[in-house]
């Protein structure tokens, strides 16, 4: 479990850095909810990142357009039953498109753009809709570690360093590639430097 969740995870935090590189006014919203609520005269911790709820929300809408396993993981039908008029004979294997779902234009407004606004009103009556994870007793078991990890990873990111495309004028290639775990099609590349408002503490690692 401990194998696939760092495979995802990092998958999962190139997809938002990649997505935040081709939107730098929201990373700019990230940064300055980090410098508000954290301040710079510390790291972030694990035990801040639930306050971050714009880095939430980024998270969230990442998951949403790129889940880390968009296909879920196979169940299989431990009985014959009847759903929607289809019959399921028992044994059958059952997969849940999870990428279809989450840019499906009956389910979600304007699917296919990157927008984190859309999770800082997150009520959990609609939490079906997002289900990069799964749900109900057979959701992945490592969705606390997996989210803590990834909110740590980014607002350290966003917090030491200002990030640049290597090529201003290009943006950052979102192609799919190929895989269970669905990674980018050609990896990231991209310029960071210190923030001087950080150097202090980062001189001290």
């Amino acid at each position: 479990m401990l194998a696939a969740g760092t495979d995802t995870t990092s998958g999962t935090i190139e997809w938002a850095m990649s997505l935040l590189l081709n939107h730098p006014m929201v990373m700019e919203k990230a940064w300055i909810e980090i410098r508000d609520c954290i301040g710079e005269n510390q790291m972030v911790e694990e035990g801040d990142v639930s306050k971050l709820k714009y880095l939430e929300a980024i998270i969230y809408e990442t998951l949403r357009m790129f889940p880390a396993a968009p296909l879920l993981v196979p169940h299989e039908c431990s009985e014959d039953c009847s759903i929607e008029g289809f019959e399921i004979p028992k044994g059958t294997m059952l997969m849940v498109n999870a990428w279809a779902i989450h840019r499906d234009p009956k389910v979600w407004e304007d699917p296919t753009s990157f927008r984190p606004e859309r999770f800082l009103n997150w009520e959990g009556v609609e939490s079906y809709k997002w289900i990069p994870f799964g749900m109900g007793r057979r959701a992945c078991p490592g969705f606390a570690l997996a989210q803590r990890s990834m909110g740590l990873t980014l607002a350290t990111l966003i917090q030491c360093f200002e990030w640049e495309k290597v090529d201003e004028n290009e943006q950052i290639d979102l192609s799919e590639g190929s895989g269970i775990t669905m990674p980018k099609a050609k990896a990231l590349e991209a310029m960071c430097k210190p923030r001087n408002s950080m150097l202090h503490l980062l001189a001290q690692l």
